[in-house]
C-alpha cells in the first residue's frame, strides 16, 4: 500500500494516519515499512510533448544528417548527451549507454532534460516550437 501526504501536512497527521493503515496488519508476517520523500515523476503532457512533437521536428529538420534515424535514436543520444555515457562491453564489443533514463525523472528533472535539447538544437540551427506542457 501506498499514501501520499501533500506538502504542509504535519508530522504527527502522518503519524495518526500510518498508525491506521498498519494497526491490522497480519502479526504472523514480516512487513517492511518506507518512508521517503515524494517527487512528482514526468508528466504524460511532458512525454508526448517530447516525442510527438520535439523529436519529429528534429528529424524534419535535421535533414540528410538524419535520415534513417528514430525518435528512440534521438531519445538515446539526448540522454547520453545530458547525464552523460557509461562504456559497456557485450560479447567483447563496447557500447555507450546513457547513465540516466528518463522513466524516473521528477518533473524538474524532465524539464531541464528537455530545456537542454532545446539549448543544443538552438546551437545547431533547430529552433523547437513551444508548447505549454506539465
Amino acid at each position: 500500500m501506498q499514501r501520499i501526504f501533500p506538502k504542509g501536512t504535519q508530522p504527527d497527521q502522518i503519524a495518526k494516519a500510518i498508525s491506521v493503515l498498519v494497526r491490522d496488519l497480519n502479526p504472523e508476517v514480516s512487513w517492511e515499512v518506507t518512508i521517503k520523500a515524494f517527487k512528482p515523476r514526468r508528466s504524460n503532457q511532458q512525454c508526448r510533448y517530447l516525442f510527438g512533437v520535439i523529436y519529429p521536428w528534429i528529424l524534419e529538420l535535421g535533414g540528410e544528417a538524419l535520415r534513417g534515424y528514430t525518435k528512440e535514436d534521438l531519445h538515446e543520444f539526448w540522454l547520453g548527451d545530458h547525464f552523460g555515457w557509461e562504456v559497456i562491453e557485450i560479447f567483447g564489443k563496447k557500447k555507450h549507454r546513457p547513465l540516466r533514463r528518463s522513466s524516473k525523472l521528477t518533473k524538474q528533472e524532465f524539464n531541464d532534460f528537455l530545456q537542454h535539447i532545446e539549448v543544443r538544437c538552438a546551437e545547431l540551427g533547430i529552433v523547437i516550437p513551444e508548447v505549454q506542457y506539465g
